[in-house]
């Protein structure tokens, strides 16, 4: 087992620090910056009576009241001068602790004059004169009386402000395990202090426990490694965990994703375990959640409708409690609800929701992603989950299927590219277009006679002949309604905006063919999968087209009439 997991871990308010902190050779010397001091004087000061944790301080006891600091130095030498400072301004305030050095002898005894004539004796003098400055700098600011900035302080210190103060075994290797902590092996982070205090020497819990409780945590790791389950949890990347298993942790601990305490999570636990058979019992807790999510995931009902719930922002917290003491199909009816309360939409709103609205974006967002979960989870005979992984690893935006303005296309080379790709849906059609032959053969001969150097007065002409000849002939006021709207992801969407449906049709297909995601319904859209064979046609969106659409959504048979509310 680690050495770093034969620990005593517990928070310590800054005043309670005591004793005489060795700074070891394999250490580098102070180099906080002034930038450095002020932010953590601020987020101090800014969260005044609320709880505010240090990074830890990892230590190994030499003997009575002297200790090796393998890792924390810098946050440590801060809080040394901090209270430093405020005992010259209130003589009153206490320093329970000092820090010498093993490489430069005399850093104790700067420590305690701060000699401005001293501080160009070496590098460490340096940044630990000009840290002091910054203090007393952000002490003085005029907008506030220094006396009492000094007194609240020291108070959020002796009150609120703490360090988790991780003391390792004595036989453990302290060069090596400040090598570990700072190459990033053992991040010390709510993870592995939770772990700590499963695996420390002083809570009862025996040998045999510790190993299989350790065997289940890699166990735990092992399936949050896969994208899959990680991204039906929650909307965060993982590249801002370096442990997986946090999240389950965060969640028990209902730590909100913009929670400023870093490590409310670890203090949540450590309430929790006191003894043996509480660390027991929090950790078959721990157990049985995780099954419960990892349960969730393998149903394919619950699947979609949870991973719905999360991806449109519904805290998965409660999710949880929403399931406590309910039947299957009370769960599920839950779930339903949810989503219908999240939308909070009629049938008649859908019809007036529109793209011109901020507003409504967002709900035309949420409703086509609906459209492809609920298209996935009612597929009949299938296996196949809806993707919140490939969902969540792209950003989406709204994409008209028939576009209607020429916005944008003002360089040169875009209205060419946008000329050459329209003449090849105009060819493709002359042929089989009797009655406008001519028409398409005299455009196409125009887009061939100024592709070369096209002015923005000849392609605006040229666009509009040829939405024209791609469109229906008639009224544009569904442009920006939900039957004209498709969802697609931004890196696409730059590919498609302001071309013609053929146009669009055709890179639906070549994106497709290289393996790009792209939704369900927005390929069956491209597709024409919703409209009926007699009314095909492939060079624009009809209105038989909308028309087909809407009713997948919100017809007789739609698959989001079970999440609008009654008219």
């Amino acid at each position: 087992m680690n050495m770093i997991e034969k620990a005593v871990l517990e928070p310590k308010l800054v005043n309670k620090i005591k004793g005489k902190f060795f700074i070891p050779a394999y250490q580098r010397g102070y180099r906080w910056e002034k930038e450095h001091v002020q932010m953590l004087l601020n987020d101090i000061w800014e969260n005044k009576d609320q709880n505010y944790s240090l990074q830890p301080v990892v230590v190994k006891k030499l003997e009575d009241d002297t200790y090796e600091l393998i890792d924390g130095q810098q946050r440590t030498t801060t809080l040394y001068l901090i209270l430093k400072y405020m005992k010259q301004v209130l003589p009153f305030i206490e320093i329970n602790f000092s820090l010498t050095y093993q490489t430069r002898i005399k850093s104790e005894s700067f420590l305690d004059s701060l000699d401005e004539n001293q501080k160009n004796d070496n590098i460490d003098f340096y940044h630990i004169y000009n840290a002091y400055q910054a203090i007393e700098e952000w002490f003085n600011d005029e907008r506030e009386d220094k006396n009492l900035k000094v007194i609240n302080l020291y108070k959020y210190f002796g009150e609120r402000v703490k360090v988790i103060w991780y003391e390792v075994d004595g036989k453990v290797n302290a060069t090596n395990l400040f090598t570990r902590l700072n190459i990033g092996k053992i991040p010390l982070t709510n993870a592995e202090l939770v772990k700590a205090l499963f695996l420390s020497k002083d809570n009862g819990i025996t040998n045999e426990k510790q190993l299989e409780i350790s065997t289940t945590w890699d166990t735990i790791e092992k399936d949050l490694q896969n994208n899959k389950l990680w991204y039906f949890l929650t909307n965060q990347s993982p590249k801002h965990f370096a442990t997986r298993i946090e999240l389950v942790f965060n969640l028990m601990a209902k730590k909100k994703v913009d929670d400023k305490e870093t490590f409310c999570t670890f203090y949540y636990f450590i309430d929790q375990i006191k003894n043996q058979e509480s660390s027991i019992n929090v950790w078959q807790d721990i157990l049985s959640y995780f099954l419960i999510l990892k349960e969730w995931f393998e149903k394919r009902n619950i699947y979609h409708k949870v991973g719905y719930l999360v991806a449109i922002g519904k805290p998965l917290q409660e999710i949880i409690e929403q399931a406590q003491g309910k039947t299957k199909r009370e769960f599920e009816n839950g779930l339903d609800k949810s989503i219908t309360d999240a939308l909070n939409l009629s049938k008649s709103d859908v019809l007036e929701l529109s793209y011109e609205n901020n507003k409504d974006k967002l709900k035309i967002e949420q409703l086509l992603l609906l459209h492809n979960v609920e298209t996935i989870r009612l597929l009949q005979d299938t296996s196949q989950f809806y993707s919140f992984d490939n969902h969540k690893r792209n950003n989406w935006s709204l994409e008209h299927i028939h576009a209607q303005q020429s916005v944008g296309l003002n360089k040169q080379v875009d209205q060419q590219e946008w000329l050459r790709l329209h003449m090849e849906s105009l060819q493709s059609l002359a042929p089989n277009n009797n009655n406008n032959r001519q028409i398409v053969n005299t455009l196409i001969t125009k887009i061939e006679a100024n592709i070369d150097n096209i002015t923005k007065v000849v392609f605006d002409e040229i666009f509009h002949e040829v939405f024209n000849l791609l469109s229906e002939n008639e009224d544009r006021s569904y442009i920006d309604d939900i039957s004209n709207m498709a969802l697609i992801s931004i890196s696409n969407n730059s590919a498609l905006s302001n071309a013609t449906f053929d146009v669009k049709r055709n890179k639906i297909i070549e994106m497709d063919k290289k393996g790009a995601y792209i939704p369900i319904c927005t390929k069956r859209i491209f597709f024409k999968y919703y409209t009926d064979s007699k009314d095909h046609q492939l060079q624009f969106w009809g209105e038989k087209d909308r028309k087909a659409y809407i009713d997948s959504m919100i017809g007789e048979n739609g698959n989001l009439l079970n999440y609008l509310k009654a008219e």
